[in-house]
């Protein structure tokens, strides 16, 4: 369902006043936004600093490092603006060591624009749907998710920013594999199931609080032929597994814990690919801006589509809403994202 990371969000932010807007914190936002989604997702906040070094080689030593998020001219991207837009993917197989396209030959399973507004203090995660029919360059109209296969980060960076006309600034895909460990490293999470449904090996899920380890929780978002709405329920039970990880990862049973935070650096870092830049040192420096950030903060909505529908080759596809995205890049442009939202969050993205 779109809508809040937490029920008692506050989706408010401060007016922009008359004259020119804040300056763009460039790096330290983007940075910013990695303590944030790097440190904050696994755990570390306040404890990095007495384990600081065992955390960074964990890392660095175990995350796959792109060359660069993008493989096109300069000159072909949209221009650059205030506030931070991330690119998030999740994939479904195991990296083997990445490569130089960001590991072409795979679908991503899930995608999400992450964004900072340029004064910091809200954020917004945007679930596109992975079997969005569009026109992806050097393809031709494919599903969405295709450009991961046929080009890797460079190509799901270029199909973005042409939909949205907004640019994206960096890239991590992780591997839903890493939940598995990084869910039982946490000592499992308590996950809001939005609806009942079983799997086919019939494992049930029930709708409303429920305790999962791992492999329940890798169950839980990998699920998507128990829908009959093509994937728009995967897609919200994909964010409500989201939240229960951000409830988890704030707790103070997790941030006073610090065999519990190396335990799960240790798992999710080899799952992790990441452009250039989004190393230890980097995060570590930033940390201090992000102490105080929580799930409050954090809104997340699917962007809505035109419903479903039946390409000329007989595939179910669900049907962009390209104003709808054109929208959405503008508002993130324009530091308006705010507006967009508070607008348009009782829409559930289906367009049905």
């Amino acid at each position: 369902m779109f809508g809040d990371a937490s029920e008692n969000s506050s989706g408010g932010s401060s007016e922009a006043g008359d004259g020119a807007r804040p300056k763009r914190r460039g790096r330290k936002v983007l940075l910013g936004f990695l303590i944030f989604f790097l440190v904050v997702l696994v755990g570390v906040v306040t404890a990095v600093f007495l384990y600081v070094n065992n955390l960074s080689r964990s890392f660095d030593d175990n995350v796959t490092a792109l060359p660069s998020a993008s493989a096109f001219p300069e000159g072909d991207r949209p221009a650059d603006s205030d506030g931070t837009t991330i690119l998030l993917l999740g994939s479904d197989q195991r990296p083997e060591g990445g490569g130089e396209q960001g590991r072409a030959g795979e679908r991503a399973d899930s995608i999400m624009l992450l964004h900072i507004p340029p004064d910091g203090g809200e954020v917004y995660v945007m679930s596109i749907m992975r079997d969005t029919w569009v026109d992806i360059p050097g393809v031709g109209e494919s599903k969405i998710n295709s450009a991961f296969q046929n080009g890797g980060m460079p190509l799901m960076v270029e199909t973005v920013e042409g939909l949205f006309g907004t640019r994206v600034d960096e890239v991590m895909s992780v591997d839903f594999e890493g939940f598995e460990g990084l869910t039982d490293a946490l000592g499992g999470v308590t996950v809001d199931v939005p609806q009942t449904f079983s799997t086919d090996d019939g494992t049930t899920f029930t709708q409303g609080p429920m305790d999962m380890d791992g492999e329940e929780a890798l169950k839980f978002v990998r699920e998507r032929h128990a829908f009959t709405d093509s994937d728009y329920t995967r897609v919200e039970n994909q964010r409500a597994y989201i939240r229960a990880l951000l409830d988890r990862f704030l707790d103070s049973s997790t941030l006073t814990n610090p065999s519990r935070i190396q335990d799960t650096v240790d798992e999710i870092s080899p799952y992790l690919t990441v452009s250039e830049g989004l190393d230890s040192g980097y995060i570590r420096g930033l940390v201090p801006e992000m102490v105080g950030t929580s799930s409050s903060d954090i809104h997340m909505f699917t962007v809505h589509t035109n419903g479903v529908g039946t390409s000329d080759d007989g595939q179910s596809v669900v049907l962009p809403d390209y104003d709808a995205m054109k929208e959405i890049g503008d508002a993130m442009d324009d530091g308006t994202l705010d507006e967009y939202y508070e607008q348009n969050k009782d829409n559930d993205g289906s367009g049905l």
